[in-house]
């Protein structure tokens, strides 16, 4: 199927030749049809699917028509509510290569930055607004932004919204939404809050399912390396010595971890940054543009960045350290082989992690081939040595989490105070559509308690 062949209007059928797109994604195939009806829509998806430019494309088709919430002189008319600034500006980017050809204005907010440009925005009126919770409700309670005419939203990575403690601020937002509307909904996995919340804002929602979270791409080539803790540096630096790996996303567990080996590559004059809860948003997102532009050759992130970097056409993806939670492995991986391209995925494992390992094949239902051929092959022997002395000092097992990745307040808003001895008193596949050949497929298109 053709992206001319779903009813799509002419100025957003140029822009997606602009882009050079002919051919939808298998979840953008099936949702644009429902969503042009005015269904609600339950996608169970990952990142990398196409996911937001299978919800985007139809938006903006029917934002374009004349509207029947209009009762302020400059509503919003479209709500996207994601977890995390990165995602959310990729998503207001989307919104901009689409609509490209159409009148309607579009913002996107999120904390950790000055408000000004965007209560400035606010004021000479926006149509679709792109926004992470902790900001948006700031926005709100200060009177900038009023829900009251939203004709479409999307709660986008509802999931990742309950890991990063979001979901009451999430509930706080909907409650100001206007009953009549269409709602999108969106999670790569559904635990059982997510599909009790799904049920209650969706009304006879179209289900769609793309990849479930145990997927690999087929696409992308995956080797683990045994190798002693302290050796992990050296191999490392030894697999950059390949002048074919341009780029590469390196994922460790720890923010302290991330800044270490940016510091070591640092000293053997590789172009490396860190993106991770300690950095300012602009560290953030300068980091980030530098590896999509490529004047950095390594992104070093931590998982609260694992669903949140699209970057296009990344080649290859290093796990420095192995996730202990397995759904993560898939996260991780899946920022490359992204929409049908192919892509590479190194993992390292000592013997402290091989129990990681074992559960993250269990989930994929595939055995990771080793790869021996490096100069700091751990021996078997030394791995299962060090695998069961691990074991036996009680090493954190992978269905436990690892401690939430905090990060500062950078919104600006005070904290509500602590009161007594209870709670605090606050609210508390990969990606890819596999294309095989014909036509070019596209993407559109990140555990903290953030106020974002």
């Amino acid at each position: 199927m053709l992206f001319s062949e779903l009813n799509l209007i002419a100025p957003i059928l140029k822009a997606l030749e602009t882009e050079g797109y002919t051919q939808p994604t298998p979840i953008q195939e099936q949702s644009i049809p429902s969503i042009l009806q005015k269904r609600d829509l339950l996608g169970c998806a990952q990142t990398g699917t196409g996911k937001t430019a299978a919800f985007a494309i139809p938006m903006l088709q029917l934002l374009n028509q004349p509207h029947l919430n209009t009762k302020g002189p400059k509503p919003i008319k479209a709500l996207i509510l994601t977890p995390t600034r990165e995602l959310a500006i990729q998503i207001e980017e989307s919104f901009k290569a689409y609509g490209r050809n159409l009148p309607l204005k579009h913002l996107v907010i999120f904390g950790g930055v000055g408000q000004k440009s965007q209560t400035d925005a606010l004021h000479r009126g926006v149509d679709i607004l792109v926004a992470t919770p902790g900001r948006l409700l700031d926005l709100m309670n200060q009177g900038f932004v009023n829900l009251r005419d939203i004709e479409i939203f999307v709660l986008d990575e509802a999931d990742r919204m309950l890991d990063m403690g979001f979901i009451h601020d999430v509930k706080k937002i909907i409650a100001k939404l206007p009953a009549k509307r269409q709602t999108l909904f969106f999670s790569a996995t559904m635990p059982t809050e997510i599909q009790k919340l799904s049920s209650t804002i969706l009304t006879n929602p179209v289900k769609v399912e793309v990849t479930p979270v145990s997927s690999t791409a087929e696409k992308i080539q995956q080797a683990v390396y045994f190798v002693e803790k302290q050796d992990k540096k050296d191999l490392l630096i030894h697999l950059l010595k390949d002048k074919s790996i341009e780029t590469v996303l390196v994922f460790t567990r720890t923010k302290h971890g991330a800044d270490k080996v940016v510091k070591d590559l640092t000293k053997i004059n590789v172009r490396a940054e860190a993106i991770h809860g300690n950095k300012s948003q602009n560290a953030r997102q300068r980091a980030l543009t530098n590896f999509k532009a490529r004047t950095t050759r390594v992104l070093v992130a931590t998982d609260i960045a694992a669903r949140g970097i699209d970057v296009d056409e990344l080649a290859h993806v290093i796990n420095y350290e192995l996730p202990n939670i397995p759904e993560t492995y898939v996260h991780r991986i899946g920022r490359t082989g992204r929409a049908g391209l192919s892509g590479i995925a190194y993992s390292f494992c000592d013997g402290e992690e091989k129990e990681f390992l074992d559960d993250i094949e269990k989930l994929i239902g595939l055995k990771i081939p080793v790869n021996e051929e490096h100069p700091f092959a751990m021996s078997w022997q030394s791995l299962l040595s060090a695998a069961a002395e691990a074991k036996g000092k009680g090493k954190k097992k992978s269905n436990q989490r690892e401690p939430r990745e905090r990060e500062p307040n950078l919104s600006g808003a005070k904290k509500k105070p602590y009161h007594g001895a209870g709670k605090p008193n606050h609210t508390g596949s990969t990606a890819g559509a596999n294309a095989g050949g014909g036509n070019r497929r596209f993407s559109g298109g990140g555990s903290s308690r953030r106020r974002d």
